[in-house]
């Protein structure tokens, strides 16, 4: 197994180093084009969500890998090398195995448990595949994270601990434009949900996030506007949770007349001015204005936080919320870090497996060569043997070579299951003295169904 993970993520780096980074779906289709012709890297996945950018690959050698992938990186996002080095992390291996089951299971999210990454997984898998960078290695460990991610949310009680970032940064503005006599952070023991309710609610862009937005807010009751560029677009997400789509030319009058303002449109700058806002305060009357800019890089112009009556969340200050009931949400995340390491040893184990097969097919294709040439050349020195005779000692020559393999190969197979594994394989081809070639030449086994693969390049 030769994973290698590169990436940066709101745990290795400020959110001004992410919004330099961030990637659109274009970019990451460029990014994954350049691995076809990579001398390092032969298979690749890109995750670029708001709070992380990795590149997953089948690296052929970990040094090279490492160089090429940084390179990468720093090419496609326009970030000198020598500035993203500081908050760039490398994991291999296990390790990269590991990190992506932390990743789809919610554990390395700024929102602890919140379920949206497995979904932004999904997708990140779906381009690659689409652009034809997943093989074997890949796609194997990415369907099983996928797995590993319904199976943390399904048997423990993490969706309660977590909560997914549109929720908390809800609830951070909320209660800022409710009814008079709710104060900020205190809402009498009410949930911010019930004070959506009769709100009126714009919410730019149509990925997601802002899907998801658009759908928790019309759930709990607010009306809900969409604008995009893209008219379609607007009118597919509106269109979905009951709402009404506009176009981006109506959006300082709706400012001006909106409870809340919620964008994430994933452009390369500003979408939403100062000036556009101060506008609008200005003619709101007095009116709070609550407005949560989950883009990156920042859709709203931050200086808009020092207007009267505008209260203003983003990833930077969602990145400090913390989570109230830390003894419960502790046990939740122990729950799932041992699914976690539970799927990592199983994963790694299977792999381990499939790497010694090719060595144990090709012992016993030895064998079958060697009994053919002895029973043939039986047969050209007792020429006289009766058919009956000879289908009894091949019978018999068949059944003593693989009593004498048997335990050896399931011997061999049940160590290479362990760490270590491999050194089990070298003995093997060691003392039977096999091939390199022969082994290369054998077609990897799907490690999961034990069946047979047809990809007979697999570096192992």
């Amino acid at each position: 197994m030769s994973v290698l993970v590169m990436g940066l993520s709101h745990r290795s780096a400020p959110v001004e180093a992410l919004e330099d980074v961030a990637l659109s779906r274009d970019g990451v289709a460029k990014l994954l084009d350049e691995v076809h012709v990579a001398d390092h890297l032969s298979e690749a996945v890109v995750i670029a969500t708001c709070n992380r950018l990795e590149l997953y690959a089948d690296a052929a050698t970990f040094h090279g890998g490492v160089d090429e992938a940084g390179a990468m990186l720093s090419a496609h996002t326009g970030v000198p090398l020598e500035l993203l080095t500081p908050y760039l992390y490398v994991h291999y291996e296990e390790r990269a195995v590991s990190h992506l089951f932390h990743v789809v299971s919610g554990l390395d999210s700024m929102v602890v448990g919140e379920s949206q990454i497995l979904g932004q997984v999904r997708e990140s898998f779906r381009l690659a595949q689409t652009s034809g960078t997943t093989g074997r290695v890949l796609g194997e460990l990415f369907q099983t994270a996928l797995r590993v991610g319904k199976r943390a949310h399904a048997e423990t009680d993490i969706d309660a601990a977590g909560r997914s970032l549109v929720t908390v940064g809800l609830a951070s503005v909320v209660p800022s434009v409710a009814p008079e006599g709710w104060a900020v952070g205190q809402v009498d023991g009410r949930s911010w949900r019930h004070l959506v309710e009769g709100c009126r609610a714009l919410v730019v862009g149509a990925g997601s996030m802002s899907a998801l937005a658009a759908s928790t807010l019309a759930e709990a009751g607010a009306d809900v506007v969409v604008g995009n560029r893209t008219p379609e677009h607007a009118e597919r997400v509106a269109a979905a949770v009951g709402g009404t789509a506009v176009p981006m030319s109506e959006m300082p009058a709706l400012i001006a007349e909106v409870d809340l303002l919620v964008t994430c449109t994933g452009a390369a700058g500003v979408v939403i001015p100062f000036e556009l806002v101060e506008a609008a305060v200005a003619r709101r009357g007095g009116r709070p204005l609550g407005i949560l800019d989950l883009a990156l890089p920042h859709d709203v112009d931050g200086a808009v936080a020092e207007l009267p009556g505008v209260v203003l969340a983003d990833l930077a200050t969602l990145a400090q919320a913390q989570d109230a009931d830390g003894g419960a949400v502790a046990d939740h995340v122990a729950d799932v870090r041992a699914i976690v390491v539970e799927e990592v040893d199983a994963f790694s184990a299977a792999r381990r497996i499939a790497q010694v097969a090719p060595t144990v097919v090709a012992l016993r294709t030895m064998a079958d060569t060697v009994v053919e040439a002895e029973l043939s050349r039986m047969q050209g020195r007792l020429p006289d043997l009766d058919d009956r005779t000879k289908a009894e000692v091949s019978a018999t020559v068949r059944r003593v070579v693989d009593k004498l393999l048997h335990s050896p190969t399931v011997r061999v197979k049940e160590l290479a299951s362990q760490p270590g594994g491999a050194d089990y394989e070298a003995a093997l081809r060691e003392l039977f003295a096999l091939d390199r070639r022969s082994i290369d030449a054998v077609v990897k086994p799907d490690p999961r169904s034990g069946e047979s693969g047809t990809d007979a390049g697999e570096r192992t």
